[in-house]
């Protein structure tokens, strides 16, 4: 059994919360940020709205096993153009079987897997930067924080005790794991060796497994921690920050509780767009944002580094 952090979960279940009308009450403040920049690139409307529909079977080709404990999305995109065309076709007939018949895109994703799969990724990689890459290090510190926390349980209480703690819907009993919402049974021999756990920030109420052999079963659930994902949090002790960075640096700094283009922040804060722009581009080589291009825009957002340093100035 092992633990892994894989942006493709992330991908898949952030978006079916955008699309599929049901999001956690929890994630509205990154739906209200997020949904109206997906409906501008059209992506409502893309490869992901037909292979991850808004309830039901999502494509398997779309979560390749994590080779490692925290694979970045290049990695987990290699893995999918790698998928073997037959691999695509079955995961496609499940999804026909589903809806019925398949979209336009699918049919030509069925009809020639190696031609359209870079457009699949490309399209994903698109997705990425507009909905996630501004956000990551946030949601990354959570999932780790939970990979830590299990990986405590599991030195102090063994593997059945993480397994029993993990969902309501999940329980290990006389060498048994039982996932509530899984039909049909599956044996060892037909599900692969091993056990791989998927902490995630979208999967709402419910853990998603996925079997694929030969590869291990992925079981991802929800990660404690989820619910302060997106609280705005009160930033204190910027005059002490200010006389370092100076007041309009530490300003922006402040104001990138969520990410923000240049247009945004000169709104919010009254700095001409040409102090705004010098500014961030400042404080992006100092390592204390990072910028994501969104469309025509481009999205400014605290980094981990940018985060302990005003944790550090308000304590």
């Amino acid at each position: 059994m092992r633990f892994a952090v894989s942006p493709m979960w992330e991908v898949g279940t952030s978006f079916r919360a955008l699309t599929g009308g049901a999001a956690h009450p929890v994630h509205r403040p990154w739906v209200e940020q997020v949904r109206p920049r997906l409906a501008a690139a059209g992506l409502d409307r893309g490869w992901l709205a037909e292979l991850v529909p808004p309830a039901g079977y999502v494509a398997d080709f779309l979560n390749p096993a994590p080779a490692g404990p925290a694979p970045d999305l290049a990695t987990e995109l290699a893995g999918i153009l790698a998928t073997p065309e037959d691999r695509v076709r079955r995961d496609l007939d499940r999804l026909g079987e589903q809806a019925g018949r398949l979209g336009p895109r699918l049919r030509a994703l069925y009809a020639d897997p190696r031609a359209r799969l870079p457009r699949v990724v490309e399209e994903i990689g698109t997705y990425w930067e507009l909905a996630l890459a501004p956000y990551w290090e946030r949601i990354r510190a959570v999932l780790d924080a939970e990979v830590f926390h299990r990986a405590r349980q599991v030195a102090e209480h063994g593997a059945g005790h993480v397994l029993n703690d993990l969902h309501s819907s999940v329980s290990w009993e006389d060498d048994v794991l039982r996932l509530v919402r899984r039909k049909p049974p599956l044996s060892r021999p037909s599900a692969g060796p091993g056990l791989l756990l998927v902490p995630s920030a979208f999967t709402g109420p419910h853990p998603f497994a996925r079997v694929t052999p030969p590869g291990p079963p992925q079981l991802a659930y929800p990660a404690r921690g989820v619910g302060a994902l997106w609280v705005r949090r009160p930033v204190a002790g910027t005059a002490a920050l200010a006389a370092v960075l100076g007041r309009s640096r530490a300003l922006l700094l402040a104001e990138l509780d969520s990410p923000a283009s240049t247009t945004e922040l000169t709104r919010r804060t009254g700095l001409s767009a040409a102090g705004v722009s010098q500014y961030l581009t400042a404080l992006r080589d100092a390592g204390l944002v990072s910028a994501h291009r969104a469309g025509r825009s481009v999205l400014y957002a605290r980094t981990a580094v940018g985060e302990s340093l005003l944790l550090a100035a308000a304590s």
